[in-house]
C-alpha cells in the first residue's frame, strides 16, 4: 500500500511539474518565451483581452491571487522575501502586471529574483509602469524589460476575394 501511494504521489508531481512549465503570460496570445520575438496583436485580439484585464472580477481574481502568495511565503518561509520560489514571484508578477496594463501579451520569467519581461504593450507609457510594478512584488531584485511597444494593427481586408468574385462575374 505504501509503495502505490508514492507512486501515486510522484506521478502527480511529475503530471504538475508538466503542466506548469509554461512562463506566466498576461494574455494567451502572448509569446511562449522571453525570446520570442512580439508581435503587433489583432485589433479585436487587444480589446478582448483588455476587456478582460479591465472586468472587476478578473482584477479581483488577480488581486486575490497575489495576495494568497503572499501569505504563503510569509507562512512558509517567515515572510523572507530571499527564499521565494521563481516560479511564485514570475506568477505574482505576471498578475500583478495583467491587472495594471490592459491589452498587453507579455511573457514574464524569473531566475534567482531577477525577472524578464518580454512582449508587447500598446502604448510608451504602459512600457515605461512594468518595472514599477515588478518591482513592487516581494522578491524581485531586478527587472529586464525586453518588451516593445505595438499598438494593434487594424484587421487586413481580404480584397484579392472581393476582386476574384468581381472577374467571375464578367
Amino acid at each position: 500500500m505504501q509503495k502505490l501511494t508514492t507512486f501515486l504521489l510522484t506521478g502527480v508531481l511529475v503530471f504538475g511539474a508538466v503542466a506548469c512549465a509554461n512562463n506566466p503570460r498576461t494574455s494567451a496570445d502572448a509569446p511562449n518565451t522571453t525570446a520570442a520575438s512580439p508581435e503587433a496583436p489583432e485589433t479585436d485580439e487587444a480589446q478582448d483581452s483588455q476587456k478582460d484585464a479591465q472586468s472587476q472580477v478578473r482584477r479581483d481574481q488577480l488581486n486575490s491571487d497575489i495576495r494568497a502568495r503572499e501569505e504563503r511565503n510569509n507562512a512558509v518561509n517567515q515572510g523572507s522575501a530571499e527564499a521565494r520560489d521563481d516560479d511564485d514571484i514570475a506568477s505574482e508578477v505576471r498578475s500583478k502586471l495583467e491587472a495594471n496594463i490592459p491589452a498587453s501579451q507579455l511573457t514574464v520569467d524569473a531566475e534567482d529574483g531577477v525577472i524578464v519581461v518580454a512582449g508587447t504593450v500598446p502604448t510608451q507609457e504602459q512600457l515605461a509602469k512594468i518595472e514599477t510594478l515588478a518591482k513592487e512584488i516581494k522578491g524581485v531584485k531586478s527587472v529586464n524589460v525586453k518588451a516593445t511597444v505595438a499598438p494593434a494593427k487594424p484587421e487586413q481586408k481580404d480584397t484579392k476575394g472581393a476582386e476574384d468574385t468581381n472577374k467571375q462575374g464578367q
